[in-house]
């Protein structure tokens, strides 16, 4: 059976101090209070988590939460005081030194936050160093040095010196090295942190982009909660060593597990992280391409709304029909639907796109917004009261007078 996650922490402790030993029954035992007197720091307590194969899993937390200490024994460069981390089903913590180097060399690489180039090679040489630790021959490492190198735009650079390249550039010769070591895992510290602000987006934007055609497992630390919320398929919050919340940035959001959660989150741009699934609503009037408009008629007067929306095979969305274009339908003697509908009443919307990017559609379809998947099915609906309430949730309380406005909207829409 395949494995489906590529890294498994079970009750992982990093105790630093004298008496680790004493301090691990103390934490066990919930006497955080105890440990300054036995002079020792839990860097890492009791961390419980899954990565499942082919996701972005950021730790997030503030200086001091333990988040560095961590990725470091995910690798084996910190034994634990205490627990397991399985890398594809085998405990790292149990084996040997030359057992672990191996794991290392074929199935993590790396990527630091101050890049670790080496001044006096290459640009080539840097990206393809991991491949001449491992003894490949210089040829089949020039190969797939070149081919990370183009992977994140830096071929033209090759035979330059990492002092010729700007900050970004040097980054993405880290990343280059991870890549054309081919392993399937990369732990990232805190590795654009050091970037100024526009090279920072840029770089993170090719992250993505690589992820995409690459799939590989991720994980990544950082203290920058909106790059934590933009790169994260899940997010693991650490404070004091602990794992406070693992979830989605929509779950983390909009429904924090503590006080510190919430604070934590409290001032960022929500409409940039919630999406269209987290805000739309059951549809209340649907109807098949291939049914009658006195069906449709019918739907329209037991919902007590203007419009429905009309789906076809596999409940793909396909359009909508007006009460005005029903009755049409009606006098004319129409059997279906197909004939009448329309796909310019209304906007649609993918179910992940952004709230902030749902305000102008909104504004300008008549109907309430379509949201549909992957696959163009139908999901949900987005009236623009509910949008304005959401905002208000978010943050942003709508207006008496937006209310007021919206109030018949909402029934007509619906």
């Amino acid at each position: 059976m395949e494995i489906v996650s590529a890294i498994v922490v079970k009750s992982l402790y990093k105790i630093f101090g004298k008496r680790a030993d004493k301090a691990l029954e103390q934490l066990r035992a919930g006497r955080d209070d105890t440990l300054p007197a036995l002079g020792a720091t839990g860097a890492v307590v009791d961390a419980n988590f899954e990565v499942r194969r082919g996701e972005i899993f950021v730790v997030m937390g503030l200086s001091g939460s333990g988040k560095s200490t961590l990725i470091r024994m995910l690798n084996g460069l910190l034994p634990p005081t205490s627990g397991t981390v399985e890398i594809d089903g085998v405990d790292i913590t149990r084996l040997k030194p030359a057992a672990l180097r191996k794991v290392r060399r074929e199935k993590i690489s790396m990527v630091f936050q101050h890049f670790a180039l080496l001044p006096h090679r290459s640009v080539l040489e840097n990206a393809g160093y991991a491949l001449e630790a491992a003894g490949l021959p210089r040829a089949q490492r020039r190969e797939q040095a070149m081919e990370a190198l183009r992977l994140v735009g830096l071929d033209q650079w090759a035979d330059k010196l990492p002092q010729q390249l700007s900050g970004g550039m040097r980054q993405r010769v880290g990343l280059a090295r991870a890549l054309a070591a081919g392993t399937d895992i990369m732990l990232m510290d805190e590795a654009f942190s050091a970037l100024d602000p526009l090279i920072r987006r840029e770089v993170q934007d090719q992250l993505l982009d690589l992820q995409a055609q690459l799939g590989k497992t991720i994980v990544f630390i950082t203290h920058d909660l909106n790059e934590a919320m933009r790169l994260g398929d899940r997010i693991a919050v650490m404070r004091a060593g602990r794992i406070v919340q693992i979830g989605t940035a929509e779950e983390i959001l909009t429904d924090p597990s503590n006080d510190y959660v919430a604070q934590f989150v409290a001032d960022v741009d929500r409409t940039r992280i919630l999406t269209a699934s987290s805000v739309m609503e059951r549809p209340l009037g649907v109807v098949d391409e291939n049914s009658g408009p006195r069906v449709a008629a019918r739907v329209l007067r037991e919902n007590q709304i203007s419009a429905v929306y009309v789906t076809g095979r596999g409940k793909r969305f396909v359009g909508t029909v007006s009460d005005d274009g029903i009755e049409q339908a009606i006098r004319d003697g129409r059997q279906t639907l197909r004939d009448v509908v329309t796909t310019d009443q209304v906007r649609v919307a993918a179910e992940e796109t952004p709230v902030a990017e749902l305000f102008a559609p909104c504004a300008e379809s008549p109907h309430p917004l379509a949201v549909t998947d992957g696959t163009g099915r139908l999901v949900g609906v987005i009236p623009r009261i509910t949008l304005l309430r959401a905002l208000g949730a978010i943050g942003t309380e709508p207006t008496a007078a937006d209310t007021a406005s919206d109030a018949t909207a909402e029934g007509e829409d619906q």
